[in-house]
């Protein structure tokens, strides 16, 4: 208790709270690494303008199969986002993870708010892609590339300046191409 009678938290001996679970966190620490990014180019898509891009893992490629098969996903998906308030703008991620694969498919909605679907797979098989439980969230090499769409988003068509058509071809070509972390 401090001297105020609020409760402190409970610490371990490094003074890590001990609501962290310090052993899985320090595992995922020790395993952290840069990914590879690259962009996929633009395509439309059931009515969708979409950028798409490749999120690797160590050793994993996107092969044009497993593009495709995300764009089929992406557009079943899409066909039906205007009646979720679409705007049109759409983000495709087709991620080879180290433990499967995943598509992302990130659609901008009326309200400044953005749809989100997960779609995971065995690694490799592009045609074992299915919706992703329920809650499943970007991981952080995905929201990293999210992160830089957001701010493409505001910079080029929210905050943007010009005409409409020039604004959206500069959010096209404003792409994310390395490594995230």
């Amino acid at each position: 208790m401090t001297d105020r009678g609020e409760r402190t938290p409970d610490r371990t001996p490094d003074r890590t709270p001990a609501a962290v679970d310090a052993g899985a966190l320090t595992a995922l620490a020790d395993a952290y690494h840069p990914r590879t990014v690259r962009p996929l180019g633009c395509a439309t898509l059931a009515g969708h303008l979409v950028k798409s891009y490749a999120v690797l893992a160590p050793g994993r490629t996107v092969t044009e199969e497993a593009a495709r098969a995300a764009q089929q996903v992406a557009a079943a998906h899409l066909a039906s986002a205007r009646l979720r308030g679409s705007l049109g703008l759409s983000v495709l991620l087709v991620h080879a993870g180290a433990d499967g694969d995943y598509v992302l498919v990130h659609t901008w909605i009326e309200g400044y708010m953005a749809d989100l679907a997960v779609f995971t797979g065995p690694a490799g098989d592009p045609g074992g892609l299915r919706p992703g439980r329920s809650g499943l969230a970007p991981c952080v090499w995905e929201a990293a590339v999210l992160a830089h769409e957001r701010d493409a988003f505001g910079r080029h068509l929210l905050d943007g300046e010009g005409v409409l058509g020039e604004r959206v071809a500069a959010w096209q070509a404003d792409v994310l191409d390395g490594e995230v972390r």
